[in-house]
């Protein structure tokens, strides 16, 4: 087998990738499929039966849970074997959290999410040898529960805005910390806490806090439209002892730690709504199957066809991003020594690298699910709208994935903003691509290509090509234009997120659905092909639309017309009629009442 080429971060929007160049979820191995089967039988077996229970907040049910997930070693796939963990590669840690958010209700989730990655991350990746011993094996085994503590009453987007403290003692054995984070999952259970805070004021610095220590406390559960099973406090740290072996990496370099381990969350949180949305097409196909109005069950009318097809869709490209994201940074990770993967400061150049790819995967997949539950509500009707069907309990409990690990506003900011930083410091040749698109439209029009049709999906492909140029066009004008004003045009930066958020999808599922077809071919690469041809027809115009929109709002207006005419040459775009590819998509769905990939 090929090995995967390893791309740097932003790279997709560049460079020709290939199928054999990424991990698609049909690649998964035996032990990857025993590793999903076991995580869902937990779901199942022990959460799913007791979503009520769940919902009461009972402290020691979430404990049993917590230990029982540890047994079977489903806290600690991120964690290495040296300190009781199962240092299992991304797709497993992947498939494990996708597993275990396939409930419908997802408390359980968030709780064991944060737990597991943003709670305990921060010691795999950043602690030292002493911290990771001292901790790990019991964050491993479920006996301790992990929290994280960012964002404050006046901090949250804007975290270095933090105003906890940390002043270190005069015999400089212990920092006192004094300050308050709100919205902290896992804020009454948790017994060990990654806070922020800042050294004399100024050093913005991880610590890693006991609940036994002195000076801390947690404040009320809050009251929340969704996830009510999952426990969300403010948590408070008044003349709070930390010791200085504690310090996590190095005082005043907690930004590094804060968003890196964000950057791991979102993927991670990419993961977890797949489930979500797998869970919702499989709920409303049930439904659809069994409901029956006018002498007809309603999954035989076409709009709830069209329904049932594009959450499958959607879905099927935030699965296809997701694991591809998850393979890219294993194999990142994979060419580093396991000396370099116990450096604190290498570790956080590496998770950086993909920063871009998480943050699509967390803005398009949190979208999806919400996608989902809403279509699943409506194909419920009246019926979606009361707490006797599970649809309701999912729509409120989907809402939070848009806020938390950094709204999508912020992560559509990171997006863009660490694109353009990164061609500055000629990281990413961004500045000769757009030169290059500008370099073709010079030259006039091509020669059309006439095996353009010589396979199923070569005209995807094209336009996914065509795609990143018209990106390119639409960047180079924004940044040319607007200049460091650019910045601060927060509209034109989330048309260009977008753009590449859609282009990174149409990628990951277009090769996902040519490896399918090079491979199997048949039936089962027509469902693929069907998936992909629907996608890229509805999302190329899109693409279209708001790269005129950036040109007409940065470009001088006399020559905005030769401009939206060089984009419409660009796209080259003709639509196609996907009314029988999403018939034949939500046909299968009916027939298998679930997620058909």
């Amino acid at each position: 087998m090929k090995k995967r080429r390893v791309f740097g971060g932003g790279e997709f929007l560049i460079a020709d990738i290939d199928p054999e160049d990424i991990f698609t979820p049909e690649e998964r191995t035996q032990e990857h499929q025993m590793i999903y089967q076991a995580a869902l039988d937990f779901v199942k077996k022990e959460i799913q039966p007791d979503l009520d229970r769940m919902e009461e907040k009972d402290a020691s049910h979430i404990r049993t849970l917590f230990e029982m997930a540890g047994e079977l070693g489903l806290n600690s796939t991120d964690i290495p074997e040296a300190y009781g963990g199962e240092g299992m590669d991304k797709v497993s840690t992947s498939l494990v959290t996708e597993a275990i958010a396939t409930a419908t209700g997802a408390s359980f989730a968030v709780a064991h999410g944060a737990h597991t990655g943003i709670g305990t991350l921060p010691i795999v990746y950043f602690g030292t040898e002493d911290q990771k011993q001292r901790y790990l094996e019991k964050l491993a085994s479920g006996k301790w529960i992990a929290a994280y503590c960012l964002t404050e009453p006046n901090a949250g987007s804007d975290a270095l805005n933090a105003q906890t403290t940390a002043v270190l003692s005069e015999d400089g054995t212990h920092y006192l910390l004094n300050g308050e984070k709100i919205f902290i999952t896992n804020g009454a259970w948790a017994d060990l806490f990654i806070v922020y805070a800042k050294v004399d004021g100024e050093k913005f610095t991880g610590f890693i806090v006991e609940r036994t220590f002195p000076g801390v406390a947690h404040g009320a559960e809050e009251k929340k439209l969704g996830i009510k099973g999952s426990s969300t406090t403010p948590v408070v740290f008044k003349d709070c002892r930390v010791p200085v072996e504690n310090v996590l990496f190095e005082v005043g370099q907690g930004h590094k730690i804060a968003f890196n381990v964000l950057n791991i969350g979102r993927y991670k949180l990419g993961a977890s709504v797949v489930g979500g949305c797998k869970m919702a097409l499989a709920e409303a196909a049930k439904y659809a199957a069994m409901r029956e109005q006018f002498g007809k069950k309603i999954a035989s009318f076409g709009m709830i066809k069209k329904k049932l097809a594009d959450m499958c869709i959607r879905t099927y490209m935030a699965e296809s991003m997701v694991y591809r994201m998850a393979a890219a940074l294993e194999d990142l990770l994979n060419t580093k020594t396991p000396e370099e993967r116990n450096d604190a400061a290498l570790n956080a150049r590496t998770i950086e690298e993909y920063a871009i790819e998480c943050s699509i995967a967390k803005v398009f997949g949190s979208e999806t699910l919400d996608f989902c539950v809403d279509e699943l509500l409506q194909i419920h009707g009246g019926n979606g709208y009361t707490a006797e069907y599970p649809a309701e309990r999912m729509y409120r409990d989907a809402r939070i994935n848009r806020i938390f690990e950094g709204t999508n506003e912020i992560n559509r900011l990171v997006i863009a903003g660490t694109l353009f930083r990164r061609a500055m410091k000629g990281r990413l040749a961004l500045p000769d691509a757009i030169q290059g698109v500008r370099e073709q439209l010079k030259k006039g029009p091509s020669k059309t290509d006439s095996g353009v049709q010589a396979s199923p999906l070569a005209l995807q492909k094209r336009y996914l090509a065509s795609s990143k140029q018209i990106f390119l066009l639409a960047a180079g004008i924004a940044a040319d234009r607007l200049g460091m004003q650019l910045e601060k045009e927060q509209e034109v930066i989330e048309l260009l997120a977008d753009m590449v958020i859609m282009i990174y999808a149409v990628e990951s599922g277009l090769l996902r659905a040519r490896k399918i077809l090079a491979k199997k071919g048949g039936a089962a690469g027509d469902y693929h092909a069907a998936a992909v041809k629907v996608y890229v027809n509805d999302t190329v115009a899109e693409i279209v639309s708001k790269a005129k929109q950036v040109v007409a709002f940065a470009e001088e207006k006399e020559r905005l017309p030769r401009l939206l005419g060089a984009i419409d040459h660009l796209a080259g775009f003709q639509p196609i009629d996907t009314i029988p590819l999403r018939r034949f998509l939500a046909d299968k769905v009916i027939k298998q009442k679930r997620y058909p990939f």
